[in-house]
């Protein structure tokens, strides 16, 4: 195994020994079948991102949809909200959407989901509160 030792080139690569060049890793062996092999070859890979997806289509409900859909809605009204105050202007319309946001609630069936919304919705009503709303 080699080492940094320094900037610049290496003046000498190093040896590396066979006993620290030797992997545990290692291939299966070749099926007998031609045929099989074949088929093998020809199965395409699923990438993490689209097995990730697969799991997330088939347990999520048209309520968590748009319970997610909302929470998203209203942090980007937040952040609408926070720069329009560092950048010293009005604020009013971006208020004025996290108010409409923040009085029609949609309910989640996940847990979880339903905790993050309604910390979202939390932290709207005290932004409106602090303005007086």
């Amino acid at each position: 195994m080699t080492g940094i030792e320094g900037v610049g080139w290496p003046i000498r690569p190093r040896a590396v020994s066979r006993a620290a060049s030797r992997s545990e890793f290692t291939m299966p062996p070749e099926p007998a079948d031609p045929g099989q092999a074949a088929a093998v070859a020809e199965t395409p890979a699923m990438s993490p991102a689209s097995m990730l997806s697969l799991q997330e289509v088939g347990g999520e409900t048209v309520e968590d949809r748009e319970a997610r859909r909302h929470g998203n809605n209203m942090l980007a009204a937040l952040g609408e909200l926070q720069r329009a105050l560092l950048a010293g202007g009005g604020d009013a319309e971006a208020l004025q959407r996290l108010m409409d946001l923040s009085t029609s609630v949609v309910r989640a069936t996940d847990p979880r989901l339903a905790a993050l919304v309604s910390a979202i919705v939390v932290r709207a009503r005290v932004e409106l509160a602090r303005r007086q709303l």
